[in-house]
């Protein structure tokens, strides 16, 4: 459709610069430079703004290092990114809210899913366990890259969508 109405995009694999030169007139004040950080809080650069960096992220992130560096956390309240080795994206577990139910009123019990936690991502054999009547814990039979907060997280049985909600955040 890009292509067929003259925008520049229309070759692109994925829509994230869909405006010419990206979003940044959206981020005026959260796009503050800050400090980019190893796990041990070793100062290794500076970041251009947290809006511009997402979990998993390679690519453009600014920081020379023997072996490639991932944003493995995102610290909104230091205005930090943190970076470190690919391994540490992996996760076994995530909590997630604003919970949608689709295929079943509500979760009363743990129950056995598949689950997909982005859009381009493999679903993964999980279970769901409800924490209250609005968050679940997600365990994840295999480990899994990059969980993401902000993120959604879909749970499927087969080819029905039973829900989904948003991702709070990961653990190991």
């Amino acid at each position: 459709m890009a292509r067929k109405i003259g925008l520049d995009v229309g070759d692109k694999p994925d829509s994230q610069d869909f405006i010419a030169g990206g979003y940044s007139f959206l981020f005026n004040e959260a796009a503050k430079p800050g400090p980019i950080l190893n796990k041990q809080g070793k100062i290794l650069g500076e970041h251009r703004g947290i809006p511009f960096y997402t979990i998993g992220q390679r690519r453009g992130v600014g920081v020379r290092a023997k072996e490639p560096l991932y944003v493995t956390r995102i610290d909104p309240k230091r205005n930090a990114i943190v970076v470190g080795k690919k391994e540490e994206l992996y996760g076994h577990a995530l909590t997630a809210s604003q919970l949608n139910w689709i295929a079943i009123k509500e979760l009363k019990k743990p129950i056995k899913v598949t689950a997909k936690i982005r859009y381009r991502h493999k679903e993964a054999e999980a279970v769901i366990v409800p924490l209250n009547e609005d968050r679940v814990r997600v365990n994840f039979k295999e480990p899994q890259m990059a969980i993401t907060p902000g993120q959604t997280v879909i749970f499927y049985d087969g080819d029905i969508v039973v829900g989904g909600g948003m991702i709070e955040q990961g653990s190991k």
